[in-house]
């Protein structure tokens, strides 16, 4: 039978709804259950909020099935947390479907593994599309919809093909005192004619540039957060920001005032389209749920 590999996150919110998606078209919501919850439960070790009894390989041991390819198998890598600790994190698991298995392979930054050839499918979050290969232009990026439109075919083979739903966006953030400094909402042409300074976050920088569009930046000078505190502090304290948000309570507590949601940060299906086979288009439309992506909401 013809196995099918995915890239996906080893970790967080992306993996989980992936997972979610699969466990919807398969009907394995017991496998999903518990490799998110195993996840959840070693992320609470590893950030000190729950302490765990047994040694961490003697964990990863029992989580971990190398016998049996339709059970999860984990591994450890090293946080970036101070003292760099290890965590478990997903590895791979195989998962039958009808259109053959489908083996979901952990990867640390499974774009760049598409981008290399070495899947013809995958996951990741749309930032990092964002960041890596969509053409900046004068106009705004608006929705992910529009995203193969702006990737140079000599750039890369790889294209989105669908969203998952998991959406928190990229929102804008002002003071109270520069919200009453222009007659109209905060939203993309309220920056386009505001001229200061303009908080992100450095990791965000290109996709800001695209989401907002290079000519309403003419008058913008980019600042970023000192480390060490809640990065809605920093934004407070410029009055004018652009931050991932779901809710928005931390920036209301901060003071600020959220704008216009700009761009979605969506976990995203992503194809290489010179590996793409018949088998991968139909996996491919196994993950495909119209009614709760982004992507297909534009």
């Amino acid at each position: 039978m013809t196995t099918t590999r995915v890239a996906v996150p080893r970790k967080g919110r992306p993996l989980e709804a992936v997972l979610e998606r699969l466990a919807t078209r398969t009907g394995e919501t017991e496998l999903a259950d518990d490799i998110i919850s195993t996840l959840q439960y070693e992320k609470a070790v590893t950030k000190d909020k729950q302490t765990a009894p047994d040694p961490v390989y003697q964990r990863l041991a029992e989580y971990s099935s190398l016998d049996d390819p339709s059970e999860p198998e984990f591994t450890l890598l090293r946080d970036d947390r101070d003292g760099m600790p290890r965590r478990v994190v997903f590895d791979s698991v195989t998962v039958p479907t009808e259109h053959g298995d489908v083996q979901l392979v952990g990867r640390e930054e499974p774009f760049r593994a598409l981008r290399t050839h070495e899947f013809a499918l995958g996951f990741d979050s749309a930032d990092l599309v964002l960041e890596e290969v969509v053409q900046l232009r004068p106009e705004p990026l608006t929705s992910i919809a529009e995203i193969n439109d702006r990737i140079d075919p000599l750039d890369t083979d790889v294209r989105v093909v669908t969203g998952l739903g998991d959406t928190v966006y990229h929102t804008l953030l002002a003071t109270p005192e520069i919200v009453d400094s222009q007659d109209r909402p905060l939203d993309r042409q309220f920056v386009a004619d505001y001229a200061g300074e303009l908080c992100i976050s450095p990791r965000y920088e290109r996709l800001v540039e695209a989401v907002l569009g290079t000519e309403s930046l003419d008058d913008i000078t980019f600042t970023y957060p000192n480390g060490g505190r809640e990065e809605e502090a920093d934004i407070a304290e410029t009055g004018l920001g652009v931050y991932l948000t779901v809710s928005g309570s931390t920036a209301r507590d901060h003071g600020l005032e959220l704008g216009e949601r700009l761009f979605p940060s969506e976990t995203v299906l992503l194809e290489n389209e010179h590996e793409r086979t018949e088998t991968t288009q139909e996996v491919a439309a196994l993950f495909e749920h119209p009614d709760e992506t982004a992507l297909q909401s534009v």
